[in-house]
Protein backbone atom coordinates (compact mmCIF):
# COMPACT_ATOMS: atom_id res chain seq x y z
CA UNK A 1 0.00 0.00 0.00
CA UNK A 2 1.51 3.52 -0.86
CA UNK A 3 1.29 5.88 1.44
CA UNK A 4 -0.24 9.21 1.30
CA UNK A 5 1.49 12.53 0.97
CA UNK A 6 0.54 15.89 0.99
CA UNK A 7 2.12 19.26 -0.50
CA UNK A 8 0.45 22.42 0.79
CA UNK A 9 0.99 26.02 -0.59
CA UNK A 10 0.42 29.81 1.58
CA UNK A 11 -2.13 30.46 -1.07
CA UNK A 12 -4.49 27.79 0.03
CA UNK A 13 -3.70 25.32 -2.83
CA UNK A 14 -3.45 21.55 -1.39
CA UNK A 15 -1.69 18.64 -4.04
CA UNK A 16 -2.75 14.97 -2.42
CA UNK A 17 0.17 12.60 -4.33
CA UNK A 18 1.30 9.30 -2.62
CA UNK A 19 4.68 9.29 -0.45
CA UNK A 20 8.02 8.11 -1.32
CA UNK A 21 11.12 8.30 0.58
CA UNK A 22 11.19 9.49 4.36
CA UNK A 23 8.24 9.84 6.40
CA UNK A 24 7.56 12.90 8.25
CA UNK A 25 6.76 17.18 7.71
CA UNK A 26 8.74 19.58 6.21
CA UNK A 27 8.75 23.54 5.10
CA UNK A 28 10.10 25.45 2.59
CA UNK A 29 10.25 27.40 -0.49
CA UNK A 30 8.24 25.41 -3.36
CA UNK A 31 10.64 26.17 -6.67
CA UNK A 32 11.22 24.20 -9.90
CA UNK A 33 13.59 22.95 -11.96
CA UNK A 34 13.72 22.37 -15.56
CA UNK A 35 16.23 20.14 -15.55
CA UNK A 36 15.41 16.61 -17.92
CA UNK A 37 18.59 14.23 -15.94
CA UNK A 38 20.51 15.33 -12.89
CA UNK A 39 18.05 14.91 -10.13
CA UNK A 40 20.79 13.37 -7.95
CA UNK A 41 22.90 16.76 -8.25
CA UNK A 42 19.86 18.87 -7.67
CA UNK A 43 18.91 16.87 -4.57
CA UNK A 44 22.94 17.51 -2.90
CA UNK A 45 23.25 20.79 -4.51
CA UNK A 46 23.44 22.98 -1.13
CA UNK A 47 21.90 25.78 -2.52
CA UNK A 48 18.43 24.03 -2.89
CA UNK A 49 18.51 24.21 1.29
CA UNK A 50 15.38 25.03 2.30
CA UNK A 51 13.39 24.62 -0.96
CA UNK A 52 10.97 21.62 -2.04
CA UNK A 53 12.15 21.03 -5.37
CA UNK A 54 9.70 20.80 -8.25
CA UNK A 55 11.07 18.63 -11.19
CA UNK A 56 8.93 19.50 -14.53
CA UNK A 57 10.04 16.33 -16.32
CA UNK A 58 7.14 13.90 -15.82
CA UNK A 59 9.73 11.02 -14.93
CA UNK A 60 12.13 10.73 -12.02
CA UNK A 61 14.42 8.03 -10.76
CA UNK A 62 14.99 5.68 -13.96
CA UNK A 63 18.78 5.57 -13.55
CA UNK A 64 18.95 5.56 -9.43
CA UNK A 65 21.24 6.70 -7.68
CA UNK A 66 25.66 7.00 -8.22
CA UNK A 67 27.97 7.65 -4.95
CA UNK A 68 29.90 9.60 -8.22
CA UNK A 69 26.88 12.11 -8.84
CA UNK A 70 26.59 13.41 -5.66
CA UNK A 71 27.16 17.49 -5.32
CA UNK A 72 27.89 17.43 -1.38
CA UNK A 73 27.28 14.87 1.70
CA UNK A 74 24.21 14.15 1.39
CA UNK A 75 20.53 15.47 0.24
CA UNK A 76 19.82 19.38 0.22
CA UNK A 77 16.48 19.83 -0.28
CA UNK A 78 13.39 19.91 2.18
CA UNK A 79 11.10 17.67 0.16
CA UNK A 80 10.89 15.92 -4.13
CA UNK A 81 7.87 16.46 -5.88
CA UNK A 82 7.77 14.53 -8.89
CA UNK A 83 4.89 13.54 -11.43
CA UNK A 84 6.22 9.91 -11.41
CA UNK A 85 8.58 8.29 -9.71
CA UNK A 86 10.47 4.99 -12.12
CA UNK A 87 9.84 1.51 -10.02
CA UNK A 88 13.03 -0.01 -12.19
CA UNK A 89 16.37 1.74 -12.45
CA UNK A 90 18.58 1.41 -15.34
CA UNK A 91 22.33 1.99 -15.17
CA UNK A 92 25.56 0.28 -14.74
CA UNK A 93 26.75 2.63 -12.18
CA UNK A 94 23.88 2.58 -10.09
CA UNK A 95 24.51 1.38 -5.90
CA UNK A 96 20.65 2.51 -5.12
CA UNK A 97 17.31 3.51 -5.89
CA UNK A 98 15.88 6.72 -5.65
CA UNK A 99 13.26 5.91 -3.28
CA UNK A 100 15.76 4.54 -0.80
CA UNK A 101 18.41 7.00 -1.18
CA UNK A 102 15.66 9.33 0.31
CA UNK A 103 13.99 7.51 2.35
CA UNK A 104 17.75 6.65 3.73
CA UNK A 105 18.61 10.46 4.16
CA UNK A 106 15.03 11.51 5.72
CA UNK A 107 13.78 13.28 2.70
CA UNK A 108 9.56 13.25 1.99
CA UNK A 109 9.07 12.96 -2.03
CA UNK A 110 5.69 13.09 -3.32
CA UNK A 111 4.64 11.50 -6.77
CA UNK A 112 1.03 11.22 -8.93
CA UNK A 113 0.96 15.76 -8.40
CA UNK A 114 0.27 17.53 -11.61
CA UNK A 115 3.76 19.04 -11.71
CA UNK A 116 2.62 21.42 -14.50
CA UNK A 117 -0.06 23.03 -12.43
CA UNK A 118 2.56 23.43 -10.01
CA UNK A 119 4.69 24.70 -12.01
CA UNK A 120 2.05 27.33 -14.03
CA UNK A 121 1.13 28.23 -10.38
CA UNK A 122 4.68 29.34 -9.69
CA UNK A 123 5.01 31.11 -12.48
CA UNK A 124 2.14 33.17 -12.41
CA UNK A 125 2.50 34.03 -8.46
CA UNK A 126 6.04 33.46 -7.92
CA UNK A 127 7.80 31.26 -5.34
CA UNK A 128 5.65 30.48 -2.69
CA UNK A 129 5.98 29.02 0.96
CA UNK A 130 4.97 25.10 1.06
CA UNK A 131 5.19 22.14 3.53
CA UNK A 132 5.15 18.80 2.44
CA UNK A 133 3.90 15.99 4.85
CA UNK A 134 2.77 12.35 5.12
CA UNK A 135 2.04 13.08 8.83
CA UNK A 136 -0.52 16.54 8.85
CA UNK A 137 -3.20 15.22 6.45
CA UNK A 138 -5.94 17.90 7.40
CA UNK A 139 -5.35 20.13 4.76
CA UNK A 140 -6.36 23.50 6.41
CA UNK A 141 -3.75 22.53 9.26
CA UNK A 142 -1.03 22.09 6.70
CA UNK A 143 -1.70 25.43 5.07
CA UNK A 144 -1.35 27.31 7.86
CA UNK A 145 1.59 25.74 8.87
CA UNK A 146 3.24 26.49 5.52
CA UNK A 147 2.07 30.39 6.06
CA UNK A 148 4.04 30.17 8.93
CA UNK A 149 7.14 29.71 7.50
CA UNK A 150 9.13 32.23 7.48
CA UNK A 151 10.88 32.20 3.98
CA UNK A 152 14.55 32.84 3.18
CA UNK A 153 14.72 36.46 2.65
CA UNK A 154 16.60 37.48 5.96
CA UNK A 155 17.43 33.94 7.19
CA UNK A 156 21.39 32.89 7.13
CA UNK A 157 21.20 29.74 5.40
CA UNK A 158 24.79 28.89 4.57
CA UNK A 159 25.24 28.03 8.60
CA UNK A 160 23.47 24.86 7.27
CA UNK A 161 25.78 23.70 4.52
CA UNK A 162 29.27 25.38 5.39
CA UNK A 163 31.90 23.65 6.65
CA UNK A 164 32.82 23.65 9.90
CA UNK A 165 36.87 23.48 9.49
CA UNK A 166 39.31 24.03 6.69
CA UNK A 167 40.13 21.11 3.96
CA UNK A 168 42.26 20.54 1.21
CA UNK A 169 40.68 19.36 -1.98
CA UNK A 170 43.21 17.28 -4.91
CA UNK A 171 40.47 15.33 -6.73
CA UNK A 172 39.68 16.04 -9.92
CA UNK A 173 37.33 13.96 -12.76
CA UNK A 174 37.88 10.52 -11.99
CA UNK A 175 34.72 8.61 -12.56
CA UNK A 176 33.94 5.23 -14.20
CA UNK A 177 33.37 7.43 -17.31
CA UNK A 178 36.49 9.68 -17.00
CA UNK A 179 39.13 6.81 -15.29
CA UNK A 180 42.20 8.94 -16.54
CA UNK A 181 42.81 12.11 -14.84
CA UNK A 182 43.60 15.43 -17.22
CA UNK A 183 44.54 18.10 -14.85
CA UNK A 184 47.08 20.24 -15.42
CA UNK A 185 50.60 20.99 -13.01
CA UNK A 186 48.87 23.04 -10.14
CA UNK A 187 50.80 26.16 -10.62
CA UNK A 188 48.02 28.05 -8.60
CA UNK A 189 47.37 28.41 -4.90
CA UNK A 190 43.60 29.41 -4.56
CA UNK A 191 41.63 29.36 -1.25
CA UNK A 192 37.59 28.42 -1.89
CA UNK A 193 35.56 30.20 0.49
CA UNK A 194 32.66 27.26 0.92
CA UNK A 195 29.25 28.94 1.54
CA UNK A 196 27.18 25.80 0.28
CA UNK A 197 30.23 24.59 -2.54
CA UNK A 198 29.15 21.81 -4.73
CA UNK A 199 31.78 19.49 -5.47
CA UNK A 200 32.00 19.80 -9.44
CA UNK A 201 33.56 23.45 -9.10
CA UNK A 202 36.23 22.50 -6.70
CA UNK A 203 37.26 19.46 -9.48
CA UNK A 204 37.12 22.13 -12.19
CA UNK A 205 39.51 24.54 -10.46
CA UNK A 206 41.80 21.32 -9.80
CA UNK A 207 41.11 20.19 -13.57
CA UNK A 208 42.10 24.07 -14.38
CA UNK A 209 45.42 23.72 -12.57
CA UNK A 210 45.01 24.91 -9.18
CA UNK A 211 45.85 23.53 -5.71
CA UNK A 212 42.82 24.23 -3.72
CA UNK A 213 42.14 24.82 -0.01
CA UNK A 214 38.73 25.41 1.08
CA UNK A 215 37.61 27.81 4.16
CA UNK A 216 34.13 27.88 5.81
CA UNK A 217 32.02 30.65 5.08
CA UNK A 218 32.68 32.56 7.97
CA UNK A 219 36.66 32.70 7.78
CA UNK A 220 37.97 36.53 7.58
CA UNK A 221 40.03 38.10 5.34
CA UNK A 222 43.22 37.64 7.76
CA UNK A 223 42.51 33.90 7.95
CA UNK A 224 42.14 33.53 3.86
CA UNK A 225 45.52 36.03 3.25
CA UNK A 226 47.23 33.59 5.73
CA UNK A 227 47.45 30.99 3.23
CA UNK A 228 49.15 33.33 0.25
CA UNK A 229 46.94 32.35 -2.13
CA UNK A 230 47.29 33.10 -6.00
CA UNK A 231 43.87 34.32 -5.79
CA UNK A 232 40.57 33.57 -3.92
CA UNK A 233 37.30 32.11 -5.37
CA UNK A 234 33.53 32.22 -3.38
CA UNK A 235 31.03 29.41 -3.73
CA UNK A 236 27.83 29.36 -4.31
CA UNK A 237 25.12 28.34 -1.77
CA UNK A 238 21.63 28.79 0.28
CA UNK A 239 19.44 31.74 0.28
CA UNK A 240 19.39 35.45 0.28
CA UNK A 241 22.92 36.77 0.45
CA UNK A 242 22.00 40.24 2.09
CA UNK A 243 22.25 38.58 5.98
CA UNK A 244 25.65 37.25 5.25
CA UNK A 245 27.47 40.30 7.12
CA UNK A 246 30.81 38.03 8.13
CA UNK A 247 30.87 36.86 4.41
CA UNK A 248 30.52 40.50 2.52
CA UNK A 249 33.17 41.93 4.78
CA UNK A 250 35.32 39.15 4.38
CA UNK A 251 34.99 40.48 1.02
CA UNK A 252 35.98 44.12 1.32
CA UNK A 253 38.72 42.78 3.09
CA UNK A 254 40.24 40.72 0.29
CA UNK A 255 39.53 43.35 -2.98
CA UNK A 256 42.56 44.52 -4.33
CA UNK A 257 44.59 42.13 -2.15
CA UNK A 258 44.47 38.65 -4.37
CA UNK A 259 42.33 38.38 -7.61
CA UNK A 260 38.58 36.93 -7.16
CA UNK A 261 36.23 34.97 -8.80
CA UNK A 262 32.95 34.27 -7.84
CA UNK A 263 29.56 31.75 -8.63
CA UNK A 264 26.20 32.12 -7.95
CA UNK A 265 25.83 33.12 -4.16
CA UNK A 266 29.46 34.19 -4.60
CA UNK A 267 29.05 36.39 -7.59
CA UNK A 268 26.20 38.19 -5.47
CA UNK A 269 28.18 38.43 -2.24
CA UNK A 270 30.81 40.39 -4.42
CA UNK A 271 28.31 42.75 -5.73
CA UNK A 272 27.35 43.50 -2.32
CA UNK A 273 30.74 43.96 -0.76
CA UNK A 274 31.64 46.57 -3.90
CA UNK A 275 28.48 48.28 -2.70
CA UNK A 276 25.76 46.93 -5.20
CA UNK A 277 22.50 46.10 -4.07
CA UNK A 278 20.45 42.81 -4.35
CA UNK A 279 17.47 41.58 -4.76
CA UNK A 280 14.70 38.69 -4.96
CA UNK A 281 13.69 37.18 -8.47
CA UNK A 282 9.80 36.23 -8.67
CA UNK A 283 10.72 32.36 -9.40
CA UNK A 284 14.52 32.28 -9.64
CA UNK A 285 16.46 30.55 -11.90
CA UNK A 286 16.54 26.67 -11.92
CA UNK A 287 17.05 24.33 -14.54
CA UNK A 288 19.75 23.06 -16.79
CA UNK A 289 18.62 25.06 -20.10
CA UNK A 290 19.07 28.80 -19.45
CA UNK A 291 20.34 31.42 -21.95
CA UNK A 292 22.98 33.47 -21.43
CA UNK A 293 24.29 36.17 -23.44
CA UNK A 294 28.13 36.81 -23.04
CA UNK A 295 27.82 40.63 -23.87
CA UNK A 296 31.87 40.52 -24.56
CA UNK A 297 31.27 37.64 -27.82
CA UNK A 298 27.79 37.80 -28.20
CA UNK A 299 27.80 34.51 -28.03
CA UNK A 300 24.94 32.19 -26.25
CA UNK A 301 25.85 29.75 -23.63
CA UNK A 302 23.09 27.64 -22.76
CA UNK A 303 23.62 26.89 -19.08
CA UNK A 304 22.62 25.36 -15.32
CA UNK A 305 21.48 27.28 -12.66
CA UNK A 306 19.89 27.45 -9.72
CA UNK A 307 19.34 31.12 -7.71
CA UNK A 308 16.45 32.74 -6.40
CA UNK A 309 18.26 36.30 -5.87
CA UNK A 310 19.96 38.88 -8.06
CA UNK A 311 22.62 41.69 -8.64
CA UNK A 312 20.80 45.21 -9.56
CA UNK A 313 22.79 46.24 -12.19
CA UNK A 314 22.28 50.14 -12.06
CA UNK A 315 23.53 49.82 -8.44
CA UNK A 316 26.43 47.49 -9.70
CA UNK A 317 27.42 50.17 -12.79
CA UNK A 318 27.76 53.10 -10.38
CA UNK A 319 30.60 51.12 -7.87
CA UNK A 320 32.98 50.19 -10.97
CA UNK A 321 31.17 46.73 -11.76
CA UNK A 322 30.91 45.99 -15.63
CA UNK A 323 27.95 44.39 -16.72
CA UNK A 324 29.36 40.67 -18.88
CA UNK A 325 26.79 38.13 -19.32
CA UNK A 326 22.77 38.64 -19.92
CA UNK A 327 19.96 36.39 -18.98
CA UNK A 328 17.73 36.42 -22.35
CA UNK A 329 14.50 35.07 -20.31
CA UNK A 330 14.49 38.31 -17.86
CA UNK A 331 17.35 40.12 -18.84
CA UNK A 332 18.88 40.20 -15.09
CA UNK A 333 22.40 40.34 -14.71
CA UNK A 334 24.34 36.88 -14.99
CA UNK A 335 28.23 38.13 -14.72
CA UNK A 336 30.30 41.55 -14.34
CA UNK A 337 33.46 42.38 -13.85
CA UNK A 338 35.15 45.24 -12.43
CA UNK A 339 36.48 48.27 -14.40
CA UNK A 340 39.94 48.39 -12.30
CA UNK A 341 40.17 45.54 -9.91
CA UNK A 342 41.12 41.71 -10.91
CA UNK A 343 37.10 40.77 -9.94
CA UNK A 344 34.86 38.86 -11.85
CA UNK A 345 31.73 36.22 -11.47
CA UNK A 346 29.20 34.93 -12.72
CA UNK A 347 25.56 34.07 -11.55
CA UNK A 348 25.15 30.64 -13.33
CA UNK A 349 27.12 27.41 -12.77
CA UNK A 350 30.18 27.18 -15.32
CA UNK A 351 30.92 23.51 -13.75
CA UNK A 352 27.57 21.78 -15.49
CA UNK A 353 26.68 19.75 -13.45
CA UNK A 354 23.79 18.46 -14.15
CA UNK A 355 23.92 20.35 -17.71
CA UNK A 356 26.03 21.71 -20.67
CA UNK A 357 29.50 22.53 -20.61
CA UNK A 358 29.31 26.29 -22.23
CA UNK A 359 30.75 28.20 -19.66
CA UNK A 360 33.88 26.23 -18.41
CA UNK A 361 36.02 28.30 -20.07
CA UNK A 362 35.87 30.46 -17.21
CA UNK A 363 37.77 28.33 -15.17
CA UNK A 364 40.78 29.50 -17.96
CA UNK A 365 39.82 33.09 -17.45
CA UNK A 366 40.43 32.53 -13.59
CA UNK A 367 43.66 31.08 -13.91
CA UNK A 368 44.72 33.68 -16.59
CA UNK A 369 43.41 36.61 -14.39
CA UNK A 370 45.77 35.19 -11.62
CA UNK A 371 48.52 35.11 -14.21
CA UNK A 372 47.94 38.77 -15.29
CA UNK A 373 46.37 40.34 -11.97
CA UNK A 374 44.02 42.09 -14.05
CA UNK A 375 40.24 41.27 -14.87
CA UNK A 376 39.63 38.87 -18.45
CA UNK A 377 39.27 41.21 -21.44
CA UNK A 378 36.76 40.55 -24.38
CA UNK A 379 39.44 39.22 -26.07
CA UNK A 380 40.15 36.79 -23.44
CA UNK A 381 37.26 35.41 -22.66
CA UNK A 382 37.17 34.93 -26.39
CA UNK A 383 40.18 33.11 -27.02
CA UNK A 384 39.14 30.93 -23.80
CA UNK A 385 35.64 30.33 -25.33
CA UNK A 386 37.87 29.09 -28.69
CA UNK A 387 40.08 27.04 -27.28
CA UNK A 388 36.88 25.29 -25.21
CA UNK A 389 35.61 24.26 -28.57
CA UNK A 390 38.62 23.38 -30.18
CA UNK A 391 39.00 26.31 -32.76
CA UNK A 392 41.75 27.86 -33.61
CA UNK A 393 41.85 32.17 -32.64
Amino acid sequence: MRRVCKLALEDGTVYTGEAFGAEGTHDGEVCFNTSLTGYQEILTDPSYAGQIVTMTYPLIGNYGVSDEDIESARPQVEGFVVKELARRRSNFRATGSLEEYLKHYGVVGIEGVDTRAITRKLRIQGALRGSISTEILDDAALVERARAWPGLVGQDMVQRVAPDKPFEWTKGFETSFDPAPRRREARFHVVAIDCGMKRNILRNLVEAGCRVSVVPGRSTAADILAYRPDGVFVSNGPGDPEPLSYAIEALRGLIGKAPIFGICLGHQLLGLALGAKTYKLKFGHRGGNQPVMNLATRRVEITSQNHGFAVDTASLERVGGTPTHMNLNDQTLEGFMHRDLPIFSVQYHPEASPGPHDATYLFDCFVDMMRSGKAPTAEEMAAAQARLEGKAV
